[in-house]
């Protein structure tokens, strides 16, 4: 599914009930147990710490937070419950959801605000709701890449100039190159998608265990001309400090939700159901837009609609939690070993 057409449904302002704040009732419960811990894959200094300070001076209560990509944030929850220690209150990713879905380890619960939103923002069994908008493209060092030279297209790729001095990253992650081998065969298709894929392993890409964010860095750094499946927002967020970089707005980009749960078992959960409902509600949403994320309330808009794919400018494919979850484990193995 293209992107824009999802974003058209998203971002229809919903009713006012989507203004509805969380009810005194939860927030004496939360206040009582005063503490939330929240496993997140957001960058820590960008939105996790506006968020936090946030929610702090609102409601008074901690928050301990640990940051890690989706998978990691799958395992080491999967881990703690087979030590029979639940230890995270609320958790988000890309695909974290649905791997603890399938261990019974998330609870049913999301506010009653996102009854109104658009149902792909929301899981129709109510385990998760989107808290921001992904997209994944090109992020290039704007002194090594002259505007003259930025590939308008991913078979720009293969042009020579750019042999050894592209990097990604090499995680089972959506926003890495595991996540660029999905976008690749549904866009293309198996057969398109796997001769292309080929003909790309031998720019000799640069693969580190690392997140989006620091193979991004390490562009900036100079250390590589280009990043891909680098998030745009965060070129835009290093941009406005002063950092030599840009994304690229090629078509078409992978779109993820970014989606927040409930731990089953949690040992603070009413400060985690306070927390997620701040987190999605419109006060935590424009702490979202603010920082340049893409909020995915649809009565916050982003503060720059031209990250988002229009269908016009650049496309984007969107991916559920639910794809990105079934389809990981096979794009990984494609990658592993096609960009061995």
């Amino acid at each position: 599914m293209y992107f824009h057409a999802a974003l058209a449904a998203a971002l229809t302002i919903a009713p006012a009930v989507g203004a509805r704040a969380a009810t005194p009732e939860l927030i004496a419960a939360a206040k009582k147990e005063g503490q939330v811990v929240w496993y997140t894959v957001q960058t820590i200094p960008q939105i996790v710490t506006p968020l936090v300070a946030a929610f702090e001076k609102t409601y008074a209560i901690k928050v301990v937070f640990v940051r890690a990509n989706s998978s990691e944030v799958a395992l080491r929850a999967l881990n703690e419950a087979k030590a029979g220690k639940i230890l995270s209150d609320v958790f988000d990713g890309t695909n974290t959801t649905p791997v603890l879905k399938r261990e019974n380890l998330v609870e049913k619960w999301l506010p009653d605000f996102t009854a109104a939103w658009p149902k792909n923002l929301i899981d129709a069994q109510g385990y998760w709701a989107a808290t921001n908008f992904f997209v994944n493209n090109i992020g290039v060092n704007t002194d090594l890449v002259p505007p003259t030279k930025e590939p308008k297209d991913w078979d720009a790729l293969l042009d020579p100039q750019w042999k050894g001095r592209m990097a990604w990253g090499s995680t089972p992650s959506s926003s890495a190159g595991p996540g660029f081998v999905g976008l690749t065969l549904k866009d293309r298709g198996e057969a398109a998608g796997v001769s292309f894929l080929r003909k790309l392993a031998g720019q000799n890409i640069a693969a580190t265990p690392v997140a989006a964010r620091q193979v991004l860095d390490q562009v900036i750094a100079g250390e590589y001309a280009m990043g891909l499946m680098t998030f745009n927002h965060h070129a835009v967020i290093s941009a406005a400090q002063g950092a030599p970089v840009k994304w690229l707005p090629v078509s078409p980009s992978m779109v993820t939700l970014n989606v927040a749960s409930i731990s089953r078992g949690a040992p603070h959960p009413n400060a985690g159901k306070l927390f997620l409902d701040f987190m999605i509600s419109e006060a935590g949403q424009k702490i979202f837009a603010a920082t340049d994320y893409l909020p995915a309330n649809p009565n916050v808009p982003p503060k720059d609609a031209s990250l988002i794919p229009d269908g016009v400018r650049f496309k984007g494919l969107t991916f559920s939690p639910e794809e990105v979850d079934q389809n990981m484990s096979a794009w990984e193995a494609m990658f592993r070993d096609i960009f061995r």
